[in-house]
């Protein structure tokens, strides 16, 4: 069997595909491995790039956006990897990150679902690549800023865990799809993303998923990665990308978390949502003018 399939998902992000699978031809796996992409109709010219340069990448071709969850659920439904890795086209390597991911899930059978440390391009730690459930109290923790303000409130500040040492192996609610190794029991038992979620939270509902199936979810920085983030993807297209943000959280929390609570918070917590929707496209409309 191989070893780990690489599934990338790209769109519009041609230069950065590049270099991320020049990185991976860099710091390669050890053992047989195999490199999937999955084009969201494209216009950049990815398609062509990946035919000329990289005729070893299985390529699956989409004449349309069709999001995060179809594309890849076709992609890894065909990848042979013991282990698979959904993994963002703006990503790069810059050390081995692959082996230290694979031997310590090879060590650790509850591990169901892992991601390395996650770096921003200026090397700081990229806190939102590992977080908490995103129940109202540490959202609004989070976006408010109160979390700050309070910062010893584990449940304010729970939506980024920031609690957690950024060079501790932890144990974690969820964690970004931006680089997300998944067993492939893992996968078989808690089957794909759900396809419900055009962009966004489908990661924190897999994570969510696999931890009610009985795996753990872990934060594991024996090896790093950059993700530039919002290059390609659903933020090539910024308002498109905001709307399926609070679209996808709005899902999410119907779906994991509303019969927690009484029925008047579901309904403000709702007019919340709409709230914040409507500053992200008033502030993306005064950014681009």
């Amino acid at each position: 069997m191989t070893d780990l399939s690489i599934c990338i998902l790209a769109l519009n992000s041609r230069d950065y595909l590049r270099n991320c699978l020049d990185s991976i031809e860099e710091f390669p796996p050890e053992g047989e491995y195999e490199v999937l992409v999955a084009d969201n109709g494209s216009d950049d010219g990815t398609v062509e790039m990946l035919e000329q340069e990289y005729p070893q990448v299985r390529l699956f071709r989409f004449e349309r956006n069709l999001g995060f969850s179809i594309p890849n659920n076709q992609m890894l439904h065909q990848a042979k990897g013991e282990f698979l890795l959904a993994l963002n086209p703006d990503t790069k390597l810059i050390e081995d990150c692959f082996n230290p991911q694979l031997k310590y899930l090879r060590g650790n059978t509850d591990v169901g679902i892992s991601i390395p440390k996650v770096l921003n391009a200026d090397g700081s730690f990229q806190r939102q690549s590992r977080r908490g459930e995103a129940r109202p109290v540490e959202v609004i923790g989070y976006f408010t800023g109160l979390g700050k303000l309070f910062s010893h409130s584990r449940a304010l500040n729970g939506y980024l865990m920031s609690w957690l040492p950024e060079d501790e192996i932890a144990e974690v609610k969820a964690v970004s799809g931006s680089c997300m190794f998944i067993r492939r029991e893992t996968w078989e038992q808690v089957g794909g993303f759900d396809e419900n979620f055009f962009a966004y939270q489908e990661d924190s509902d897999y994570c969510l998923r696999a931890r009610e199936k009985g795996w753990k979810v872990m934060y594991v920085p024996l090896s790093r990665i950059i993700h530039y983030g919002g290059k390609g993807g659903s933020k090539a297209q910024p308002v498109h990308s905001i709307y399926q943000w609070h679209r996808s959280y709005y899902l999410y929390y119907r779906k994991h978390f509303a019969k927690d609570y009484f029925f008047l918070f579901n309904w403000f917590y709702y007019l919340l949502m709409i709230g914040k929707f409507a500053l992200a496209l008033l502030k993306n409309m005064f950014q681009r003018h």
